[in-house]
């Protein structure tokens, strides 16, 4: 049975998706913290099971039968995030599951700008020691980012926000599909990916133009200050450990850290990867 962990979050969600077109729903499983989100792929044939990071011993009953186990990083900030990934990958290897997944990302390193690479640096290791195959999928930078950033810029027609860096947006629908691949194809991925990406890198500044030429109005792109971008998003409503999370982000982007990319992710689904347009426009279209 594959296992498939966070079915119910935004790539997780997808990934079954794709499976669903690729094997039988009884030979999926998920693992999600509220089954009753869950009641479609229920009524589709997927098997539903509650487990929960957090709560190890609720995983084992989760992950019951698994002979792949696709781990989705845990959404926690903080030091938490690495106990949680390891207890899934544990839970995963007691299980008796053949080969263990995880949602890594490109940039991932102990030494990142961007706390959450560290996390993925620290899982990827743990990932290493286990003695059973495995694949660390270091998913390119997630283009849904722009969801956060793109409102206020369309209705004022500023694009304001620190300084960047070029970064490889990439879409979740290709890196779901990246996934459902290396989940069913025997020896498609394996190892530490390269970076899975789209092919060309943009700063927020190539966003702007984007936008300018989607909606037909200049979108200008302003750089804020660190400290003034971050007392605006707070006084916007945004809580001030968000905001400053967020900072690093963009600091990170400076460094170089997301300015890559890698073939690997379009040979592996078979077509282009979605532009950056596409999604843009899409995000502008639901505005």
């Amino acid at each position: 049975m594959l296992i498939i962990t966070g079915a119910t979050g935004r790539l997780g969600a997808l990934i079954v998706s794709r499976l669903l077109e690729r094997v039988p729903a009884d030979r999926i499983g998920v693992s999600v913290r509220d089954v009753r989100k869950a009641a479609g792929l229920a009524e589709r044939g997927v098997r539903v099971r509650a487990g929960d990071f957090t709560e190890p011993g609720s995983l084992r009953h989760a992950f019951e039968g698994a002979e792949r186990v696709l781990v989705v990083s845990a959404a926690i900030r903080g030091g938490g995030a690495s106990t949680a990934n390891r207890a899934a990958i544990d839970a995963a290897r007691e299980a008796g599951a053949h080969h263990i997944l995880y949602t890594s990302h490109q940039a991932a390193s102990p030494t990142s700008l961007f706390p959450p690479q560290l996390v993925h640096a620290a899982t990827e290791e743990h990932l290493e020691r286990q003695g059973i195959p495995y694949t660390a999928l270091r998913n390119g930078f997630y283009a849904s980012t722009f969801d956060s950033y793109i409102g206020a810029a369309l209705e004022t027609g500023t694009l304001a926000v620190p300084q960047d860096g070029p970064v490889s947006w990439t879409a979740h629908e290709d890196l779901a599909d990246v996934a459902a691949v290396a989940l069913t194809e025997e020896g498609a991925l394996e190892g530490i990916t390269p970076p899975l990406t789209a092919p060309h890198t943009l700063d927020f500044a190539d966003v702007a133009g984007i936008l300018s030429r989607i909606t037909g109005r200049t979108i200008s792109r302003a750089v804020m200050d660190d400290d003034e971008w971050t007392s605006a998003a707070v006084a916007g409503g945004m809580p001030r450990p968000a905001a400053e999370f967020a900072l690093t982000m963009f600091a990170a982007s400076r460094k170089g850290e997301f300015d890559v990319t890698d073939p690997t992710l379009e040979a592996t689904i078979g077509r282009p990867a979605k532009t950056v347009h596409e999604v843009l426009e899409a995000v502008a279209r639901s505005r």
